[in-house]
């Protein structure tokens, strides 16, 4: 599941336009959750939905709209669940498209295990941070419990000693994008229209 919802509007434009080079955060996530083999693929999407679906290349995808976009992760957790209901997937790996350090290896990390009963989340430093990976059997209650901003943090700290933590230091980056200063260190443009190919 990638989560493109985000107006940021701290940076000038919702973050799945933006882009470095010729590709937008949320074409790289695509690409990226496709080169690990995820099946079926959910992006969700929130801000200028209209405007991305234009300009981006989605092929393969699922694409979904949280309408609600603006109060925050974890309504865009639901719909993506929502979305993942009647698949027979048996998890999902949640990946913002905001933390362009994210890499496929990273993917391969987290999604080693793919069980129904599995909570994973990659750590940077030692802090928990995405991808993360959920169960089917905990989809429910996450989507019950996820907050605005905190996502599906309250249902984790519930059930802390359950989650595995699998380090991604040295093969991904943790920073999330979401401020002018952040959008200029991982060298990325603001949102733009874009015709598409």
């Amino acid at each position: 599941m990638i989560i493109a919802a985000g107006g940021g509007r701290r940076i000038g434009g919702p973050e799945a336009l933006l882009y470095r080079g010729d590709q937008l955060l949320v074409e790289r996530a695509l690409r990226i959750v496709g080169e690990t083999g995820c099946d079926p693929v959910v992006v969700v999407l929130g801000a200028a939905a209209d405007q991305v679906r234009d300009t981006a290349d989605l092929t393969g995808a699922t694409v979904v709209v949280n309408r609600a976009w603006g109060t925050g992760l974890g309504s865009s957790l639901r719909v993506g669940l929502d979305a993942l209901k009647d698949s027979d997937a048996e998890a999902v790996v949640v990946f913002p498209v905001n933390m362009p350090g994210i890499t496929a290896d990273a993917l391969r990390r987290v999604t080693a295990l793919p069980y129904p009963e599995v909570l994973v989340c990659a750590t940077y430093a030692g802090t928990r941070s995405y991808p993360m990976v959920f169960g089917r059997r905990h989809w429910a209650a996450i989507a019950t419990l996820a907050n605005a901003d905190g996502g599906a943090r309250p249902y984790l700290l519930a059930h802390t000693g359950e989650v595995i933590d699998i380090s991604c230091d040295g093969v991904a980056e943790g920073g999330q994008v979401n401020t002018p200063e952040s959008v200029a260190a991982w060298g990325l443009a603001v949102p733009v229209q874009r015709t598409p190919a």
